[in-house]
């Protein structure tokens, strides 16, 4: 089967949702060399390398575990390693993959209680130290936020929710999704005080999906201990066990792993700081371009503005599956859906990973023409609006 069965128009296809993204020539070069014996000694210094470059991505002293998995098997691996049956879990409802970090956690005979929101801006801090300040008998086990909620385009500020915790003075984990701003978006692990963080490889990380990770903190580790959740794929000891050599208790995703070490040099290379104050720049200018055009943005909170997507809604009586189908038809571009509650009332542009100033230009540009080509109201100009705002923040 070819990749495409029809390619609508001439041009590379632009690939332009929250994630997966678009993988760097430099990742596929790395992932195309030969398969190596996961069980040699070759592998074993590979991966202490990768192991303790990867800890830098994250900001943690600590250990980082690697799944050959999606984002959802991090999900599972932070609350079975640190949970059991029947422990309250504190969630904040900030959009749809909260949502289904919430369900998951039902399923897993978890008790979680929802700090909800109106989707159009990130975890209320206030609500969660109200809400710990009530569970006097500290049933409460963990605290579980998403980060950067993908199908809002709100992001969470996980310092505030820290401060949050402790101000309440109460000794919940706290577990924290950045599957969508790992990479893209300043995350702090140890200095945040968090004891899980959960990413995924497929967005700010500029892989194809297929790893997923546990960053742990200490607590965590104490933690797990006395967990009583059933796991044997996710349980967190054997791999660290066999982490400390550079292996993995069982075969690993061998060249995802070389792609994953060709991503953090280039995240690294670049300078972490660099990387988030890129994304911050083409947040602005797409926010700049989504104004002009006259059109709203899903996030109402300007303090918890995604730098690694827009979701942007379209006016009553339009439907944004039907613009971003034209989109797709006409020019080749994929634009993400609306999920859950927003679904067909926003498109997302994607502009994280491995985007430079003119695949945000070319991104905009598919975009403007798409409002006019589906005749959604909307005022012209917003690309060079945001170019303005790129040439004067070089």
């Amino acid at each position: 089967m070819a990749y495409y069965e029809s390619k609508p128009v001439a041009g590379r296809h632009f690939l332009q949702i929250p994630g997966p993204t678009n993988v760097p020539d430099r990742v596929l070069r790395a992932m195309d060399n030969p398969t190596m014996d996961h069980r040699g000694p070759d592998f074993g210094r590979f991966g202490k390398q990768l192991l303790e470059k990867v800890r830098a991505v994250f900001k943690t002293e600590g250990p980082v575990v690697i799944y050959p998995a999606s984002g959802t098997g991090a999900w599972e691996a932070a609350l079975t390693n640190t949970l059991s049956p029947g422990d309250r879990v504190l969630m904040c409802e900030t959009g749809w993959f909260a949502h289904l970090w919430r369900e998951m956690a039902d399923r897993l005979g978890l008790q979680a209680q929802f700090v909800e929101t109106d989707w159009r801006r990130g975890a209320d801090a206030a609500g969660i130290e109200a809400a710990l300040r009530e569970d006097k008998a500290q049933a409460i086990k963990a605290v579980a936020v998403v980060h950067n909620e993908t199908s809002t385009g709100a992001t969470s500020r996980i310092d505030e929710v820290r401060r949050a915790i402790d101000a309440a003075g109460h000794p919940a984990l706290l577990l924290v999704d950045t599957i969508s701003s790992l990479g893209s978006i300043d995350y702090r692990h140890d200095e945040w005080g968090v004891d899980v963080t959960v990413a995924g490889s497929q967005k700010g990380l500029m892989l194809p999906p297929g790893l997923s990770f546990n960053a742990v903190s200490k607590k965590a580790l104490r933690a797990a201990e006395g967990a009583k959740l059933p796991r044997s794929f996710w349980d967190w000891r054997p791999m660290l066990k066999a982490n400390e050599t550079g292996y993995f208790p069982y075969t690993p995703a061998t060249n995802l792993l070389y792609g994953l070490d060709a991503a953090t040099d280039m995240l690294l290379e670049e300078g972490l700081e660099n990387v988030f104050a890129r994304h911050d720049r083409f947040a602005e200018a797409t926010r700049r371009a989504v104004r002009h055009w006259g059109l709203e943005i899903q996030c109402e909170e300007p303090r918890h503005y995604s730098s690694s997507l827009t979701a942007v809604r379209v006016p009553e009586g339009h439907s944004a599956d039907g613009l971003r189908r034209v989109i797709l038809e006409r020019f080749n571009m994929s634009l993400g859906n609306g999920l859950g509650r927003l679904n067909d009332r926003v498109f997302r542009i994607g502009h994280l990973g491995d985007f430079g100033p003119l695949s945000l230009v070319g991104t905009l540009g598919g975009v403007e023409m798409g409002l006019a080509a589906a005749g959604v109201p909307h005022k012209a100009g917003g690309v060079q609006t945001a170019m303005a705002y790129l040439n004067g923040n070089a």
